[in-house]
Parts: C-alpha cells; structure tokens; sequence
C-alpha cells in the first residue's frame, strides 16, 4: 500500500485517526501519510448584515496550512521508516471533493475519525465521515474516537450472502486481503427471524469460490439487530477490523445510511473499513 490520505479538521478525533493511520502504515509499509484539510470559505449572502466579518481567503489558508505544519509536527515522531508524511490544504467541500483528491493521491485508501456521544455530536462531528463513506468508491476505514492501533490480524467480514454475485468489489477486497494477511471470519446475520434458508450453502459456496485461497472461516447467526449482532460478534471472536460492503438494496440496506451507519461507526470500538460494490 503506498498512499494513505487522513483526512482533518485538527479536532482530538482527527490526531487520534491520524495516529492510528501511522500505525497501519508501518504495518502495511505504505510509503506516504497526506494530512488533507478542506476548508470552506463562507460566501456573503446580500440579504444579512453588512456588519458581518468576510473572512480572506488567504488568511484562511494560511491558517489551515499552520494547522496542518503543526500536525505534522506533532505527529512526525510516529512516522514509521521508509514513509514521509505530506500535507495538502485547499478551498472545498470535503465529501464532495475527496474522491478526486483520492484519485489525484493515487490513494489506496482514506482514514477517518469518528466520535461517538449525545445525538448533536455525533450529528455535527459525524456528519463528514458518514458523508465521504457515501461519496468516494475508495476505500475509507473509520477510527472510534478512542480506538487505539494494534496489527491488524483477524478481520470480521459483515456479509450479505443473498446479493454475493457481480455486484460484490472482489478485486478491491482480494487487494485488501492481500495487504492485511490477516486471519479471515465472514458473518452472515439473519435478522428476520425466518432462518438462513436452505439457499444459503449455495450462496456461501460462491463466495467461498470467490474467496479462494483467503481460507475463510463462515459464521451464521440470527439476531434481530444487524449493528448489535455485528458487534457482539466482533467481540466475541477478537476482531481487529470490521470490513463491510455498502450497498443499496438487500440485508444491509440503509446501513451507510445515517439511522444505522451512525449506530455502527459511532459506537463501535473496533475499526471499520468500507469498500464500495
């Protein structure tokens, strides 16, 4: 892996995914960390008083790049050897922007915090994390507030083994696998209470085709919440990353979006990394 980009907002949050993307660099010998800060520039609107401050642009990219400078600083010692750590500053709006910064990065993937707490935290702290998730088709891997880095060895795969097909980003999973080495458990919840269903073998036998030689280890369990059942589960077995696919229609449906995306992200303790269909 060689590019990770952090996004930040200088907040305890951000250093904390900062630092934790550090560590998975030296795991992973990526050989550049880019610190991004998008700022918005607030535009005047005609109608509000005349008496409100107009914030130069420069000024303000002076500050974000001070930020970033100091960022850096704080952060330089937990740079691992062979990686640098760069830093990029400019006048956007991040979700709607990350994906060609990504792309202009040649980024193989995007770390994040996330703070979990009252419902305006999360709502206000959460709200460019959960949107970047929808907005980029990078990876983008979410830190817990006070999640803290250790290697990566046993990852828990939330699947959804009715829409495993053409639809699931095999390639971008087997370079991820492949980057990990790490120890491979699929989860398969049902949450309607109507049981796996006789189909299921055949499902999980595609996959299992599709997973060849990742030697995955398949988990079937019945829970009427996903976010809990999840959770539970990654607990239980010791997971050190939770990996799950986005998607639009099916068991996880609605699960990137803000109801269920922030019970997960906000109040999990173990990484989350997602990979788009």
């Amino acid at each position: 892996m060689k590019t990770i980009i952090v996004p930040t907002d200088f907040s305890a949050t951000a250093y904390n995914a900062a630092r934790y993307a550090l560590g998975l660099a030296g795991q992973l010998d990526t050989t550049r960390i880019v610190l991004y800060h998008a700022y918005e520039l607030i535009v005047p609107i005609p109608d509000l008083p005349t008496s409100l401050p107009v914030v130069d642009p420069k000024e303000l990219k002076t500050a974000s790049l001070e930020g970033l400078h100091q960022m850096k600083q704080d952060l330089n010692a937990l740079v691992p050897p062979g990686a640098v750590l760069e830093i990029r500053a400019e006048n956007n709006l991040l979700a709607a922007n990350i994906n060609d910064i990504a792309r202009e990065e040649q980024a193989d993937m995007i770390v994040m915090g996330i703070t979990g707490g009252g419902q305006l935290e999360e709502i206000l702290i959460g709200s460019n994390t959960i949107d970047v998730i929808k907005h980029t088709t990078f990876p983008v891997l979410i830190v817990p507030g006070k999640g803290t880095f250790k290697p990566v060895n046993k990852i828990l795969f939330a699947c959804d083994f009715k829409k495993i097909g053409t639809a699931t980003p095999i390639g971008p999973l087997k370079k991820l696998l492949d980057i990990f080495h790490a120890e491979l458990h699929v989860l398969n919840i049902d949450r309607e209470g109507k049981g796996l269903g006789a189909d299921i073998p055949l499902e999980s036998l595609l996959l299992d085709t599709l997973l060849e030689g990742y030697q995955p280890i398949y988990h079937f369990i019945d829970h009427d919440n996903i976010v809990e059942g999840i959770m539970e589960f990654a607990d239980k077995i010791q997971a050190d990353l939770i990996l799950t696919i986005p998607r639009k229609h099916g068991l996880f449906e609605g699960l990137f979006r803000r109801s269920r995306t922030a019970k997960l992200a906000f109040h999990t303790h173990i990484p989350m990394l997602a990979i788009h269909e």
